[in-house]
């Protein structure tokens, strides 16, 4: 049996849903832009902007199936 949680811990789970995605996506492009640096290309900003919102949109989804019980496994 699964123990309820506060609403203040609810509250705060939540509201660092909304923080998620965009943190996810700023580290993203900030790996991908220091790579550019180090190697001298231009373009591979854009697969780190792209992998940091993958990976956020994915926790996101994790997070959320968890806490509602929706998970299959």
């Amino acid at each position: 049996m699964a123990r309820k949680k506060s609403f203040t811990a609810l509250v705060g789970e939540y509201s660092s849903l909304a923080f998620l995605l965009p943190a996810a996506t700023c580290v993203g492009w900030g790996l991908g832009h220091l790579v550019d640096k180090a190697l001298g290309t231009t373009h591979l900003y854009v697969a780190g902007l792209v992998l940091g919102s993958v990976a956020g949109l994915v926790e996101l989804i994790r997070t959320v199936t968890r806490d509602t019980g929706d998970d299959d496994s």
